[in-house]
Protein backbone atom coordinates (compact mmCIF):
# COMPACT_ATOMS: atom_id res chain seq x y z
CA UNK A 1 0.00 0.00 0.00
CA UNK A 2 2.96 2.16 1.04
CA UNK A 3 4.33 1.76 -2.48
CA UNK A 4 1.60 2.71 -4.03
CA UNK A 5 1.36 5.74 -2.61
CA UNK A 6 5.01 6.63 -3.56
CA UNK A 7 4.45 5.78 -6.89
CA UNK A 8 1.68 7.90 -6.86
CA UNK A 9 3.04 11.07 -5.59
CA UNK A 10 5.80 10.00 -7.57
CA UNK A 11 3.83 10.53 -10.72
CA UNK A 12 1.80 13.11 -9.75
CA UNK A 13 5.03 15.07 -8.92
CA UNK A 14 6.56 13.94 -12.81
CA UNK A 15 3.21 15.71 -13.82
CA UNK A 16 3.52 18.94 -11.99
CA UNK A 17 6.98 19.20 -12.91
CA UNK A 18 6.41 17.90 -16.93
CA UNK A 19 3.17 21.20 -16.76
CA UNK A 20 6.03 23.92 -14.93
CA UNK A 21 8.36 22.82 -17.87
CA UNK A 22 6.22 22.59 -20.67
CA UNK A 23 3.95 24.44 -22.53
CA UNK A 24 0.64 21.72 -22.96
CA UNK A 25 -1.87 24.60 -22.88
CA UNK A 26 -1.34 25.00 -27.03
CA UNK A 27 -4.61 24.37 -29.27
CA UNK A 28 -5.09 21.86 -31.72
CA UNK A 29 -7.79 24.47 -33.09
CA UNK A 30 -5.46 26.78 -33.45
CA UNK A 31 -3.01 24.61 -36.03
CA UNK A 32 -6.06 23.73 -37.85
CA UNK A 33 -7.45 27.79 -38.29
CA UNK A 34 -4.12 28.52 -39.09
CA UNK A 35 -4.04 26.29 -42.18
CA UNK A 36 -7.51 27.42 -43.33
CA UNK A 37 -5.80 31.35 -43.16
CA UNK A 38 -2.98 29.92 -44.90
CA UNK A 39 -5.31 28.77 -47.37
CA UNK A 40 -7.03 31.27 -47.92
CA UNK A 41 -4.20 33.34 -48.30
CA UNK A 42 -2.38 30.71 -51.07
CA UNK A 43 -5.63 31.07 -52.64
CA UNK A 44 -5.47 35.11 -52.71
CA UNK A 45 -1.50 34.83 -53.46
CA UNK A 46 -2.40 32.34 -56.99
CA UNK A 47 -5.30 35.10 -58.09
CA UNK A 48 -2.66 38.41 -57.71
CA UNK A 49 -0.39 36.52 -59.77
CA UNK A 50 -2.50 35.07 -61.98
CA UNK A 51 -4.74 37.61 -62.42
CA UNK A 52 -4.99 39.48 -65.96
CA UNK A 53 -3.44 43.34 -65.52
CA UNK A 54 0.09 41.38 -64.06
CA UNK A 55 -0.02 38.36 -65.36
CA UNK A 56 3.00 39.10 -67.26
CA UNK A 57 4.27 41.10 -63.96
CA UNK A 58 5.07 38.41 -61.63
CA UNK A 59 8.19 40.48 -60.26
CA UNK A 60 6.81 44.12 -60.52
CA UNK A 61 7.22 45.40 -57.06
CA UNK A 62 3.39 46.16 -56.59
CA UNK A 63 3.34 42.35 -56.76
CA UNK A 64 5.23 41.27 -54.18
CA UNK A 65 4.17 44.40 -51.82
CA UNK A 66 0.43 42.70 -52.36
CA UNK A 67 2.24 39.21 -51.75
CA UNK A 68 3.62 40.58 -48.42
CA UNK A 69 0.42 41.94 -47.01
CA UNK A 70 -1.44 38.64 -47.25
CA UNK A 71 1.16 36.67 -46.16
CA UNK A 72 1.83 39.47 -43.11
CA UNK A 73 -2.21 39.15 -42.70
CA UNK A 74 -2.12 35.40 -42.33
CA UNK A 75 0.81 35.55 -39.98
CA UNK A 76 -1.32 37.90 -37.49
CA UNK A 77 -4.80 35.95 -37.85
CA UNK A 78 -2.90 32.72 -37.23
CA UNK A 79 -0.94 34.09 -34.27
CA UNK A 80 -4.07 35.98 -32.98
CA UNK A 81 -6.39 33.07 -33.00
CA UNK A 82 -3.42 30.70 -31.63
CA UNK A 83 -2.80 32.96 -28.06
CA UNK A 84 -6.54 33.23 -28.02
CA UNK A 85 -7.44 29.75 -28.29
CA UNK A 86 -4.50 28.86 -25.92
CA UNK A 87 -5.18 31.23 -22.95
CA UNK A 88 -8.70 29.87 -23.36
CA UNK A 89 -7.25 26.14 -23.06
CA UNK A 90 -4.79 27.45 -20.33
CA UNK A 91 -8.22 28.77 -17.96
CA UNK A 92 -9.78 25.72 -18.54
CA UNK A 93 -7.23 23.11 -17.60
CA UNK A 94 -6.56 25.65 -14.42
CA UNK A 95 -3.01 26.83 -15.69
CA UNK A 96 -1.32 30.20 -16.54
CA UNK A 97 -0.87 30.82 -20.12
CA UNK A 98 2.25 32.48 -19.58
CA UNK A 99 4.55 30.11 -17.49
CA UNK A 100 8.27 28.72 -18.07
CA UNK A 101 6.95 26.49 -20.81
CA UNK A 102 5.78 28.74 -23.23
CA UNK A 103 8.66 31.81 -22.11
CA UNK A 104 10.93 29.13 -23.38
CA UNK A 105 9.31 27.96 -26.42
CA UNK A 106 8.53 31.54 -27.13
CA UNK A 107 12.55 32.12 -26.80
CA UNK A 108 13.41 29.17 -28.91
CA UNK A 109 11.34 29.42 -31.86
CA UNK A 110 11.96 33.07 -32.44
CA UNK A 111 15.33 32.81 -33.15
CA UNK A 112 14.79 30.80 -36.06
CA UNK A 113 11.54 32.92 -36.87
CA UNK A 114 13.39 36.19 -36.64
CA UNK A 115 15.95 35.05 -38.53
CA UNK A 116 13.97 33.59 -41.37
CA UNK A 117 12.05 36.49 -41.30
CA UNK A 118 15.02 39.15 -42.02
CA UNK A 119 16.73 36.10 -44.72
CA UNK A 120 13.44 36.18 -46.35
CA UNK A 121 12.99 40.19 -46.56
CA UNK A 122 16.42 40.10 -47.90
CA UNK A 123 15.88 37.56 -50.62
CA UNK A 124 12.61 39.47 -51.74
CA UNK A 125 15.45 42.58 -51.76
CA UNK A 126 17.46 41.06 -53.58
CA UNK A 127 14.80 39.91 -56.19
CA UNK A 128 15.45 36.24 -55.59
CA UNK A 129 11.46 35.44 -55.33
CA UNK A 130 11.83 32.10 -56.17
CA UNK A 131 13.60 30.68 -53.28
CA UNK A 132 11.33 32.99 -50.76
CA UNK A 133 8.70 29.73 -50.26
CA UNK A 134 11.61 27.63 -49.30
CA UNK A 135 13.10 29.59 -46.95
CA UNK A 136 10.05 30.55 -45.22
CA UNK A 137 9.09 26.69 -44.58
CA UNK A 138 12.65 25.18 -44.08
CA UNK A 139 13.14 28.30 -41.53
CA UNK A 140 9.49 27.56 -40.03
CA UNK A 141 10.39 24.21 -39.56
CA UNK A 142 14.11 24.48 -37.49
CA UNK A 143 11.48 27.17 -35.42
CA UNK A 144 9.33 23.78 -34.47
CA UNK A 145 12.18 21.57 -33.81
CA UNK A 146 13.63 24.11 -31.72
CA UNK A 147 10.37 24.82 -29.68
CA UNK A 148 9.43 21.21 -29.86
CA UNK A 149 11.39 20.45 -26.27
CA UNK A 150 9.17 22.49 -24.62
CA UNK A 151 5.88 21.60 -25.97
CA UNK A 152 4.07 18.29 -27.23
CA UNK A 153 6.64 16.18 -28.54
CA UNK A 154 4.46 15.72 -32.27
CA UNK A 155 5.14 19.34 -32.99
CA UNK A 156 9.34 18.14 -33.91
CA UNK A 157 7.66 15.65 -36.47
CA UNK A 158 5.69 18.80 -37.92
CA UNK A 159 9.12 20.82 -37.89
CA UNK A 160 10.96 17.94 -39.56
CA UNK A 161 8.34 17.66 -42.35
CA UNK A 162 8.26 21.41 -43.07
CA UNK A 163 12.05 21.68 -43.34
CA UNK A 164 12.10 18.48 -45.88
CA UNK A 165 9.17 20.05 -47.96
CA UNK A 166 10.93 23.50 -47.98
CA UNK A 167 14.10 21.46 -49.30
CA UNK A 168 12.34 19.93 -51.92
CA UNK A 169 10.28 22.84 -52.94
CA UNK A 170 13.32 24.91 -53.31
CA UNK A 171 14.65 21.89 -55.77
CA UNK A 172 11.01 22.74 -58.00
CA UNK A 173 10.67 26.20 -59.20
CA UNK A 174 7.67 27.21 -60.07
CA UNK A 175 5.95 25.11 -57.23
CA UNK A 176 6.81 27.49 -54.40
CA UNK A 177 3.06 28.81 -53.83
CA UNK A 178 1.50 25.20 -54.09
CA UNK A 179 4.39 23.93 -51.75
CA UNK A 180 3.58 26.91 -49.15
CA UNK A 181 -0.26 26.27 -49.33
CA UNK A 182 0.96 22.45 -48.18
CA UNK A 183 2.91 23.33 -45.48
CA UNK A 184 1.44 26.21 -43.80
CA UNK A 185 -2.06 25.50 -44.75
CA UNK A 186 -2.73 21.35 -45.41
CA UNK A 187 0.05 20.25 -42.44
CA UNK A 188 -1.49 22.46 -40.04
CA UNK A 189 -4.65 21.43 -40.74
CA UNK A 190 -3.82 17.68 -40.02
CA UNK A 191 -1.41 17.97 -37.78
CA UNK A 192 -3.87 20.85 -35.85
CA UNK A 193 -6.87 17.98 -35.98
CA UNK A 194 -4.75 14.78 -34.44
CA UNK A 195 -3.97 17.69 -31.76
CA UNK A 196 -6.93 18.67 -30.96
CA UNK A 197 -8.31 15.03 -30.49
CA UNK A 198 -5.03 13.75 -29.21
CA UNK A 199 -4.65 16.70 -26.45
CA UNK A 200 -7.94 18.93 -26.67
CA UNK A 201 -10.81 16.49 -25.32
Amino acid sequence: MKDQDIHAELSSIRDLMERSAKFISLSGLSGVMAGIYALIGAFLGWEILTHESVGLLRNDFAVIIQLCIVAFGVLVLSIGTGVWLSIRKAKKLGQPFWNTGSQRLLINMAIPLVSGGLFTFILIYRGYYGVVAPATLIFYGMALVAGSHYTYSGVKSLGIIEILLGLLCALMPGYGLRCWAIGFGLLHIIYGTVMHFKYDK
